[in-house]
């Protein structure tokens, strides 16, 4: 099965401003996306429907905040399938309906799969890996993270 390409979008200045401007430093106030807005020369509704525009035309695919779920008792970890092509679908279906599964993509590989788990307590990891197997009958690979390195990726559009 081959990919088609994603059509083009064209984005106009004020989307633009907006990806650029939400790539960090995000406001913590009570009414964020007003301040966001007017920073902009934006309504608050306009900022919101093109936000959500964008992320429908799969321009942006998040947006929201990045924890460290650790430092709240949490764990995560990167986890792989090897999924037969003709099942992929059905169980891609099945990983995303986890709610442990924050996203996962496809893969050139023999691990064709990857994902990854984030859960409340360390524990829950295992709970999940063995419940996912269980779901798609496939073996998960778990693969903790044995260092951390922060790259500030920020795209101009």
């Amino acid at each position: 099965m081959t990919r088609q390409a994603e059509p083009v979008v064209s984005l106009d200045e004020a989307d633009r401003a907006i990806i650029n401007a939400l790539q960090g430093g995000f406001p913590l106030g009570d009414e964020p996306y007003r301040e966001v807005a007017e920073a902009l020369g934006l309504s608050e509704a306009d900022l919101l429907a093109r936000l959500r525009r964008l992320l429908d035309r799969r321009v942006l695919t998040r947006f929201g905040p990045m924890f460290q779920v650790e430092r709240m008792g949490g764990a995560f970890v990167l986890a792989a399938l090897k999924v037969p092509e003709v099942d992929y679908e059905r169980v891609a279906k099945t990983v995303n309906s986890f709610a442990e599964v924050a996203h996962n993509y496809r893969r050139e590989h023999a691990l064709n799969m990857w994902f990854v788990l984030a859960t409340e307590a360390p524990e829950g990891i295992g709970v999940a890996t063995a419940a996912i197997e269980a779901a798609t009958g496939l073996p998960v690979f778990a693969f903790p993270k044995e260092r951390e390195y922060f790259v500030e990726m920020k795209l101009h559009a």
